[in-house]
């Protein structure tokens, strides 16, 4: 695997792009929104490389080296020498639709050669947690690492990269096949759950509408005081913590949208009926503890072998950071040493294992990592 790491910013992106040297077959583009010369970078990248896969989406901060940037495009050139790649494309109608595109996805990806999908989605015409539960069903022996697009901290409107266009309500699924492909993943998070633990009594799929019985939103601004003037925004200053056994380990939830008209909250991924959740806020020093854990494992089993390594992470974790954001991205560099390239953006949701031998999942509010190396 040959890799090249550019930052490409409105002054720069025709000069750096032309100084690509290397065959590459993958360009991974993780796009501010606010870049406005998005679709000429496109057009001149499957000019110069027209066997190439060109994909990614938009975000709320692009990751590029040990940086974190706002109105770039953090770009990764790929060759990849002994791994081959299929990327599909789903456009769906409504978040209705999320589970049969994972389920489609994983299908037409699935060969027995088959060893990691990476998946990248629009981020709020989605089901995130639907969406895995199909990818999954299918694929349920595969890797699977991602994210949701991200549009800053407007949710407003997403992309992904699809070849020469930025598309909204589209899911891309990128597969990565043969043995000589050696993948490491793990999501981590860090932050803290406080007061009691509370019921779900009524929700449908990810909208939440009763806890204990009494109103959802009612019971969630009890908490926030004052910050609840700023909801949704504020939202992602305080996750929950969802559990659905004793025994399952806890995901975290981020708020997407309020109503007042009846008091619901609508969240990244699935509330059900019967889980428990609890309140969280942030510990800095956790934070970028929990990113320090996620590189680790993530690294396990390459260790100096790794090339690659994507980072996604979530928006709330960078609104909390603020000017000390980068220091997540350096623990990780820490960790995985100078050799490989790292990548990845700022989202509205990630997709990983927490860890080696567990399921994939939906998570909000933590820092995945995926690594990635040819043997």
């Amino acid at each position: 695997m040959k890799t090249n790491q550019l930052s490409l910013t409105e002054d720069n992106w025709q000069m750096r792009i032309e100084n690509i040297r290397i065959d590459a077959n993958l360009f991974l583009l993780f796009v501010s929104p606010e870049f406005s010369q998005r679709d000429e970078v496109l057009e001149a990248l499957n000019s110069k490389f027209p066997q190439a896969i060109i994909t990614g989406c938009s975000t709320a901060g692009e990751i590029s080296d040990v940086t974190v940037k706002d109105n770039t495009i953090s770009l990764t050139a790929i060759a990849l020498e002994k791994t081959t790649l299929k990327k599909v494309a789903f456009k769906i109608e409504d978040k209705n639709c999320s589970e049969k595109a994972g389920t489609d996805i994983a299908k037409d990806l699935l060969a027995k050669d088959l060893k990691h999908v990476l998946v990248l989605s629009d981020g709020l015409n989605v089901n995130g947690a639907e969406l895995v539960t199909g990818l999954k069903s299918k694929a349920p022996n595969v890797t699977i690492t991602g994210g949701l697009a991200a549009d800053g901290a407007s949710f407003d409107k997403t992309f992904v990269i699809d070849g020469d266009k930025a598309v909204d309500k589209t899911i891309i699924g990128l597969g990565f096949y043969g043995d000589s492909l050696k993948v490491g993943c793990s999501s981590k998070g860090g932050w803290d759950s406080f007061g009691i633990e509370r019921l779900v009594t009524k929700s449908d799929k990810n909208v939440l509408y009763e806890l204990d019985g009494k109103p959802a939103l009612e019971i969630y601004k009890s908490f926030l005081g004052k910050e609840a003037n700023n909801l949704p925004s504020s939202g992602l200053l305080f996750p929950l913590s969802l559990r659905t056994t004793v025994t399952n380990a806890p995901v975290v939830r981020t708020i997407l949208a309020v109503s007042e008209e009846d008091q619901s909250l609508t969240f990244a991924g699935n509330i059900p009926e019967g889980a428990y959740v609890r309140l969280m806020k942030a510990n800095i020093d956790r934070l970028i503890l929990g990113a320090e854990d996620s590189a680790i494992l993530a690294n396990k089993e390459l260790k100096e072998d790794s090339e690659l390594a994507i980072l996604i992470s979530c928006v709330g974790r960078r609104l909390v950071l603020k000017q000390l954001v980068e220091e997540e991205i350096e623990v990780v560099r820490d960790v995985v040493g100078e050799n490989p390239k790292i990548t990845g953006f700022y989202s509205y949701g990630e997709i990983a294992p927490f860890g080696e031998f567990s399921p994939c999942e939906l998570h909000n509010q933590t820092m995945t990592i995926t690594t990635l190396a040819e043997c």
